[in-house]
């Protein structure tokens, strides 16, 4: 005969937390939520930030705060972020940066991409525009491949995220160059700085490079994404432009901290699901050409693992050194 008490009493721990669970996802969102962001405002992942929290907000009436933590590829404030409470109320916007490069760019980072996480979803991928200083006299890839074959060891390319600096790398390494690479905090102020002409090119994203190309203080050569992008069909991809092969896009994807109850992460899910479709979001997506993608949980999991390898080859290809 089956103790009824006692198994009620084995039992009670997990009916409680469940019952637990299920009451933070039915109160959540009442507080705001704060966004961890690892680069710096004005960079694609603060905009996508700001635009999904714009959707999130009016969804749930209450504040979306922005925390810009730029610096160490990511890794400034994805270290504090795993310090936050598993509560649903502090998230991290991460790119491949975070979660896939950096472990196999540094010998050691502060934090573990998979055990110190809770996936929620994916959020959007897109490609990389490649511009130079308007002084730098190539006009197409192939001229700039002969002017820094002409020069070897002259020609500088900042970088201010790993898919900006291993863009760069590979390029280099792909088309027999030798440039100088000038490490930054962000992608913004790479680009200022080469605006202001302090380095000579960059491959950075389309939200920071494309408003310099259009303003006529940058000239773009190419995309590095395996198609043209919609929103300027005109300019070629990397590859048909001269360096054939050539590929390396990137993605962006939200994050809780570990432990965080299961109902939590599914509700937050839901909100950035329906904050990708608002109108902030649409407008973000239709004028840089990077491309809303969601995922379920489980699938940000397996994806990550799949980028993980993926990025530990393309570092590799591209002759960095872990630091």
């Amino acid at each position: 005969m089956i103790d009824t008490r006692r198994s009620f009493v084995y039992l009670f721990p997990f009916i409680a937390a469940v019952h637990v669970s299920a009451a933070m996802a039915q109160e959540y969102s009442a507080k705001p939520v704060t966004f961890f962001v690892p680069f710096a405002a004005g960079s694609a992942t603060d905009t996508l930030a700001r635009s999904l929290g714009q959707g999130m907000s009016a969804e749930t009436r209450q504040n979306v705060l922005i925390d810009n933590r730029p610096g160490a590829n990511g890794i400034i404030a994805t270290q504090a972020f795993i310090r936050t409470a598993p509560d649903g109320y502090t998230v991290l916007i991460a790119t491949n940066t975070t979660h896939a490069a950096n472990e196999h760019l540094y010998k050691k980072i502060p934090y573990d991409p998979v055990k110190d996480f809770a996936p929620v979803t994916a959020l959007a991928r897109g490609g990389q525009v490649m511009v130079v200083n308007p002084r730098v006299p190539a006009k197409t890839v192939k001229e700039f491949i002969a002017l820094a074959k002409s020069q070897p060891g002259k020609l500088t390319f900042g970088g201010g995220s790993s898919s900006s600096r291993v863009a760069s790398e590979l390029f280099q390494q792909m088309a027999g160059l030798k440039l100088v690479h000038v490490p930054y905090k962000s992608n913004p102020m790479a680009v200022s700085d080469l605006v202001g002409g302090h380095i000579d090119m960059m491959i950075t994203d389309v939200v920071t490079g494309l408003p310099q190309v259009e303003a006529g203080k940058l000239r773009a050569l190419g995309v590095s994404s395996p198609q043209r992008l919609p929103n300027v069909p005109d300019l070629p991809t990397i590859a048909e432009a001269g360096v054939k092969g050539y590929e390396l896009t990137f993605w962006f994807a939200a994050y809780l901290p570990a432990k965080t109850p299961p109902a939590v992460v599914a509700r937050l899910r839901e909100l950035f699901i329906s904050a990708a479709k608002g109108p902030a979001a649409l407008s973000f997506f239709k004028t840089t050409g990077i491309e809303a993608w969601t995922t379920t949980s489980a699938e940000l999991a397996k994806f990550q693992a799949a980028e993980s390898t993926k990025w530990a080859k393309v570092i590799k290809a591209a002759g960095i050194v872990p630091e």
